[in-house]
Parts: C-alpha cells; sequence; structure tokens
C-alpha cells in the first residue's frame, strides 16, 4: 500500500491541479476603478468574487466551509 506522501509521486499533472478545489479560496488585493478591493479565487485560479474589504472576503470564504488563503 502506498502512503498519502509517496501517492503525489504518481500524480498526473491534472490530479494536481484539482488538488485542494474543494478545501481551498485565494484572496487577493486587487484595484477596481482605483480603488482596493479583494478578489476571491478557487483553486484553479477562476475568479469567485470581489468584496471591497479584506474581512467581508474572508468571512465569505469561510460561509463556505472553505481554507482562505492570503496571495501577495
Amino acid at each position: 500500500m502506498i502512503n498519502g506522501i509517496a501517492k503525489l509521486r504518481y500524480f498526473s499533472p491534472q490530479e494536481f491541479a484539482h488538488l485542494g478545489m474543494q478545501d481551498v479560496a485565494y484572496i487577493r488585493g486587487i484595484k477596481v476603478n482605483d480603488e482596493p478591493a479583494f478578489a476571491i479565487y478557487a483553486a484553479d485560479g477562476s475568479q469567485i468574487a470581489v468584496m471591497r474589504d479584506r474581512d467581508v472576503a474572508v468571512a465569505a470564504v469561510l460561509q463556505q466551509d472553505l481554507e482562505p488563503l492570503s496571495v501577495h
């Protein structure tokens, strides 16, 4: 039997792309009409939402039972 860490060696590129898709969302500071905002992205990089406040973005991610990660 292959343990979890050793199994990663056998992942295809497609499997790596989907790793964490159901568990995390990324929050990144952006500008909208020259105003600061915070975009929320899925693990695959697709934008999910834009919020005016970082705390609101984090709360929205947590409300969906996802782990928020910041991107600088």
